[in-house]
């Protein structure tokens, strides 16, 4: 769905340290604004003032919704933001109400990982595909499920949380982000994938052994929602090439075969997607409404 209406739509990514938001315009991407918020700020108030800025340095008239993406758990129909990672002061914020009251326009709120997979469905490699899992591989494992070209309704937001199943010791998302790297190896990811493309072995064997592990992250994916792609993104994904080879090797070994023969893993390419993302909230519920009223 486009903006028809000559309209314009908002998006927020709403990060640990800092507060970006973004402009699109008849369904084009535009202006980005960026601020840090306080560091450990005891008073949620402190931050939500830096999200009203932002967000009025962008807002006029023809400002038709505002998305918002959230790292953490959201309660989708009252907008009411319940924890934020790396925002201790964020506990219950009735976050839609507050915003609504203050710009008088729709504005949706959802975990981070769910915007990154409509941004995908909307402006990167998703779009024109209906069954989807978008992944987040960066300081932690997020995913957003689109089914049928919407986002997968859920009770709690929870679902695509694919980071937090249990595996090995642990869980998928200390062996499938950056956290991997860190515990395993000592280095961050940056700090690998600078040396994997020098050709030091020991980089490239934690690439490798990272791709194995992925792959079976995605093949509890396959066997929970069989998506026709994943689509991945973050700050690891700037790194495929050192994994998916071993990504792709583990995957040989699937249950089904057959459910592979038009499978696909590929990687984010869009900037701003997580932003793009936030604005796309506003499409995917207006247009699920109109869905769902023509059904009735």
């Amino acid at each position: 769905m486009i903006l028809t209406d000559n309209g314009a739509l908002i998006g927020v990514d709403l990060g640990g340290t800092k507060v970006a938001a973004g402009r699109i315009d008849n369904n084009e991407p535009g202006d980005i604004v960026y601020k840090l918020i306080p560091a450990k700020s005891d008073d949620p108030r402190d931050i939500i003032n830096v999200v009203e800025e932002v967000i009025g340095q962008l807002f006029d008239d023809r400002v038709s919704g505002i998305g918002i993406g959230i790292p953490g758990l959201v309660d989708r129909n009252e907008g009411i933001v319940n924890d934020v990672q790396n925002i201790p002061s964020w506990k219950e914020v009735h976050l839609k109400n507050i915003l609504e009251n203050r710009f008088g326009v729709p504005v949706y709120l959802d975990n981070d990982a769910n915007c990154f997979a409509l941004g995908e469905a909307r402006f990167g490699r998703g779009k024109g595909v209906d069954d989807f899992v978008g992944l987040t591989l960066g300081t932690g494992m997020g995913g957003g499920i689109i089914k049928e070209g919407f986002l997968m309704s859920d009770a709690h937001c929870s679902s695509g949380e694919f980071g937090n199943i249990p595996y090995l010791d642990s869980i998928y998302e200390d062996y499938c982000s950056g956290k991997f790297f860190v515990k395993k190896y000592g280095f961050k990811g940056e700090e690998l994938a600078q040396a994997a493309s020098e050709g030091d072995k020991l980089a490239l064997k934690a690439f490798e052994e990272f791709g194995t592990h992925l792959a079976n992250a995605i093949k509890t994916i396959k066997l929970s929602v069989d998506p026709k792609k994943v689509i991945i993104g973050g700050s690891v994904a700037k790194a495929g090439k050192y994994f998916e080879t071993s990504m792709w090797k583990s995957l040989l070994d699937f249950p089904f075969p057959r459910a592979l023969r038009d499978f696909d893993v590929i990687f984010s390419d869009v900037k701003n997607i997580a932003i793009l993302g936030a604005a796309s909230l506003y499409l995917d519920r207006t247009s699920r409404k109109v869905t769902e009223e023509n059904i009735m």
